[in-house]
């Protein structure tokens, strides 16, 4: 049973409660949520807690939590977490990030801490779209329906949005914080595509065929940048592969944590 509780950090640009939750015993693995907040990552929580130790923050800003003034920005929250890991004394830890979770988790790669072991990164953003492709799209921008055709390769049986005024204003509220981390320039930092280049650890990319907020092509650049990356595509599933095909997510990442064992 996921155990949740709120871990105090002190960083040197203040002091920060940050709510985690836990679940299981092993090898451990840090889940970084998108957008769409924690609920996105529940299930691969579940099952990554069967067979090791699961540890799925919110961000802060996310599901009413508080966000200091001082923590606007993506690489902050890397630091943030490498600094959640050094408090909970964790070593030779599997990243798991999904879209701009998939960013900080980059972002953790590269601030090198010997703490981290490798990452998987599941239809991230972060890197500049081809000026030749599409563009990384503001699924806030659209209607609903054209949002959950965007998101999900079967928007019908996965998309799950809030019809509620509570769930409509919570869901705002999470996009308002997503955007002060990571709104100006839109989900991405000009300078991490050329910086990648020096992130040294095992990376596993995992991309939803149908993806149509950040297409696969985005992600053949983003594998790119890594060098000795591992690149997998995920057949019928869109931006969200560890909801729709969560079997498939599962067995790859157990797969690269036996190879890169």
């Amino acid at each position: 049973m996921a155990n949740s509780s709120i871990r105090l950090l002190n960083l040197p640009s203040g002091r920060l409660s940050l709510r985690v939750a836990e679940a299981g015993e092993g090898r451990s693995y840090l889940l970084l949520h998108g957008g769409a907040g924690p609920r996105s990552m529940q299930a691969l929580f579940d099952a990554l807690a069967a067979t090791g130790k699961a540890i799925l923050p919110t961000h802060p800003g996310f599901e009413g939590e508080d966000r200091p003034d001082w923590l606007s920005s993506v690489q902050q929250l890397a630091e943030c977490y490498v600094a959640l890991l050094e408090e909970m004394n964790l070593g030779d830890v599997t990243i798991v990030g999904n879209s701009v979770g998939g960013w900080i988790a980059a972002e953790m790669g590269l601030l090198r801490s010997p703490r981290v072991g490798r990452i998987v990164l599941i239809n991230a953003v972060g890197i500049d779209a081809d000026v030749s492709g599409n563009p990384i799209v503001d699924p806030m921008a659209v209607s609903s329906e054209r949002r959950a055709a965007l998101a999900f390769h079967d928007p019908e049986r996965f998309a799950i949005a809030p019809k509620d005024p509570a769930g409509l204003a919570a869901m705002a509220d999470n996009q308002r914080t997503l955007y002060t981390y990571a709104g100006e320039p839109f989900m991405h930092d000009p300078t991490l595509r050329s910086r990648l280049a020096d992130l040294s650890l095992p990376t596993l990319i995992l991309w939803g065929e149908s993806d149509g907020i950040v297409d696969v092509e985005y992600g053949r650049r983003y594998a790119a940048a890594i060098c000795g990356s591992r690149f997998k595509i995920i057949a019928q599933a869109g931006h969200f592969p560890q909801i729709e095909r969560l079997g498939d997510v599962q067995r790859h990442i157990a797969a690269f944590g036996s190879l890169c064992a």
